[in-house]
C-alpha cells in the first residue's frame, strides 16, 4: 500500500462495480518494508490489554513511515492497547531496501510498548541477494 500511487478509492469502487478490467495501477519505484510488532507470547498464548505509546512519534521519525494497526483497540481511558497477536505493521518507504529498512526500524524504536516484541532480522535475505547481485555486476 505504501508504494501505491493510484487512487485507492477509485480502484475499490471499480472492484465493487465489477469493472477492474479498466483499471491500471501505478506504483512508486521506491522500496517498502514492514516490521511486525507482536504481543509477548505470540504465536502462542499472548498478552492482551498492554498499553502502546508513541505511535505518532514513530510516524514522524522519517518521511514515508506509517504504522498500520491490526490488533489494537482503545481502553476506557483512550489509550491504544494490544488486542491481538500481530498488533502493528510498522511500514516505511525509501529509495531502496536499505533506506526503507532503516526507517522502519527507527520508527519501531520510538514505540513504547513493553508488552510487545519484534524481529530484528527483517529484510536480511533481500538485502543479501542485492549485495551478491551488485558484486556480480
Amino acid at each position: 500500500m505504501m508504494r501505491l500511487e493510484s487512487d485507492l478509492a477509485k480502484v475499490l469502487l471499480a472492484a465493487c462495480k465489477g469493472e477492474l478490467s479498466g483499471v491500471s495501477l501505478d506504483w512508486s519505484k521506491d522500496s517498502a518494508m514492514v516490521v511486525v510488532m507482536a504481543s509477548n507470547g505470540y504465536p502462542g498464548s499472548y498478552e492482551k490489554g498492554s498499553i502502546i505509546k508513541n505511535l505518532e512519534e514513530a510516524e514522524r521519525v522519517a518521511p514515508g513511515v506509517k504504522v498500520f494497526h491490526a490488533g489494537t483497540g482503545l481502553d476506557s481511558e483512550g489509550n491504544v492497547v494490544a488486542t491481538g497477536g500481530r498488533v502493528l505493521g510498522v511500514t516505511a518507504k525509501g529509495k531502496d531496501l536499505e533506506e526503507a529498512r532503516e526507517r522502519a526500524y527507527s520508527a519501531v524504536q520510538q514505540i513504547n510498548w513493553p508488552g510487545g516484541f519484534f524481529r530484528h532480522d527483517i529484510g536480511w535475505r533481500a538485502l543479501r541477494q542485492k549485495q551478491v547481485a551488485t558484486k556480480e555486476e
